[in-house]
């Protein structure tokens, strides 16, 4: 009998479920308070006065530090204890989310979303941790599928109720309705979880650690603040970019000669795990990019109000959580057919946005919000299969910390990009439309043509100016839905080149 089996037999069936019950309450809220709030950033932007790239820092920096402390999570534990980590966590979580609802600044809702996202990181793997050492083996299977289920079906309620209470009252209370949640789950990980037994020393690269941290956000910085900045006109710019290739080649340079390196490039060698890095990456593109785009798109273009935006991307966690199902029983099939199948509707699904205008439907944005989720779901499981498929068991730890580490940067760098294209072509193409607008246009002289468009009052301008400025985002839009559709069409060419299982 392992020790595994030792601590599940020492447990009572009451004390089992009721440990599976708090940790599943503690690991819903990260993905519920990540979905949450993508639907109130409209609402956001205009209590806080910021633009579209200055809001979007509160999902970019919350996904960064996320991917920044994960893998922290094995050094965390053995100086301080699983219990005493995932009680923190989920605590210092809490009070991140308190302190978000009661921001009164930009400044101060990025920093709050920061500790929210760094605080929430060790939950997700130490909840599995967790639940495979409370439960004997013979139901890991059984207690897996519901954690499954009940973290993907958490976030789906997440933004309907999340948009619901932003339209009643406001978007603070978006994030006070999870206190309660955080609080019950950080009272009930007291009272269930098992105390720490002995804590195994791990040793921790904190040189190749803090210069890739600082790599990541210089980048992140760039990539946030560019557009507005007029890019390597500014020299805050250029100091950051240098600040960035100095640490990235500190890091390179220290990975490469140190013993036990925080990034060990030598797994890179592995073929399979190679490609699952960069399908991992484009997975992180894909997953997050819709749901900070869309809100501000339907709810400020479109005039959808919030409630409804938020059952749109509600429909994405429903369509995850079919996704999921499915994968399950596609495991048998080769995973180079599952991937290329989930990146496929993905590609489908950014072919169908590019068709999208100001006059979309309900029923087509939910339609396309649920195979979106449907496709993130599908991909997941074959992806983790052929990164780790052919890894020596021993290098799993580290080779997991690389995985999730690339994950998260994905989304937030590819978020920064997206925003980035849209506000810089929506100010190109604004400027091309308003030439137009002219008394020397002939066209606008016949009354078949300009409609009930005034061009002889300050007002009828004004109307005129919002609407070229709606039809300039739209077409920014549409681009950052071209470079998705890209992303998920170069994914079904790596899920390609992935050794079979024989070859390998």
């Amino acid at each position: 009998m392992d020790l595994a089996e030792e601590a599940a037999d020492g447990m009572t069936p009451a004390q089992r479920y009721l440990t599976l019950t708090t940790v599943v309450l503690g690991s819903s809220l990260y993905g519920t308070a990540l979905l949450t709030t993508s639907t109130i950033l409209p609402q956001m932007q205009g209590a806080l006065s910021a633009t579209q790239d200055e809001i979007a820092w509160v999902m970019t920096f919350n996904i960064l530090a996320t991917a920044v402390v994960t893998p922290m999570t094995g050094w965390l534990v053995s100086r301080f204890g699983t219990k005493r980590v995932m009680i923190w966590s989920i605590a210092c979580f809490t009070a991140a989310t308190l302190l978000c609802g009661m921001a009164q600044s930009l400044e101060m809702l990025v920093l709050w979303r920061i500790l929210q996202g760094g605080a929430g990181a060790p939950v997700i793997p130490l909840s599995q941790t967790i639940l495979f050492d409370t439960f004997p083996r013979r139901q890991h299977a059984m207690v897996m599928s519901i954690f499954g289920m009940a973290v993907a079906v958490a976030p789906a309620f997440g933004p309907v109720f999340g948009g619901y209470l932003s339209e009643m009252h406001s978007w603070r209370w978006s994030f006070y309705m999870l206190v309660p949640i955080g609080i019950a789950s950080t009272v009930g990980m007291a009272l269930t979880l098992p105390a720490d037994k002995l804590l195994a020393k791990v040793r921790f690269d904190w040189t190749g650690f803090i210069a890739l941290a600082t790599a990541l956000a210089a980048i992140q910085l760039v990539l946030a603040r560019g557009v507005r900045l007029d890019w390597f006109e500014s020299t805050e710019i250029v100091v950051e970019c240098v600040v960035a290739a100095i640490a990235f080649y500190v890091f390179l340079v220290h990975s490469l000669g140190a013993q036990h390196p925080f990034v060990n490039l030598k797994l890179l060698t592995d073929r399979n795990y190679a490609i699952g890095l960069a399908l991992v990456t484009i997975y992180g593109m894909l997953n997050f990019t819709p749901m900070v785009l869309l809100p501000p798109l339907l709810q400020q273009q479109a005039g959808f109000p919030d409630m409804l935006v938020g059952q749109v991307i509600g429909s994405r966690g429903v369509g995850m959580l079919v996704g999921f199902m499915t994968a399950g029983f596609m495991s048998r099939i080769d995973p180079r057919i599952s991937m290329a199948f989930g990146f496929g509707l993905q590609t489908a699904a950014g072919l169908w946005m590019l068709t999208f205008d100001l006059n979309v439907t309900m029923e087509i944005l939910v339609a396309n919000s649920a195979i979106q989720g449907f496709a993130v779901g599908v991909v997941w499981v074959p992806i983790t299969a052929v990164a780790f498929g052919t890894l020596d068991a021993k290098h799993y730890a580290e080779a997991s910390a690389i995985f999730h580490l690339l994950r998260n940067i994905g989304s937030s760098f590819f978020i920064s990009l997206s925003i980035a294209e849209i506000v810089r072509t929506t100010g190109a193409n604004y400027s091309r439309m308003t030439e137009m607008i002219t008394p020397y246009n002939r066209a606008l002289a016949m009354p078949d043509v300009t409609g009930a468009w005034s061009f002889d009052t300050v007002q009828g301008l004004a109307r005129i100016a919002r609407e070229i400025t709606r039809q300039a985002t739209m077409i920014g839009y549409l681009n950052a839905f071209t470079m998705y559709t890209v992303a998920s069409g170069l994914a079904v060419v790596f899920a390609l080149l992935v050794r079979s299982r024989k070859t390998a």
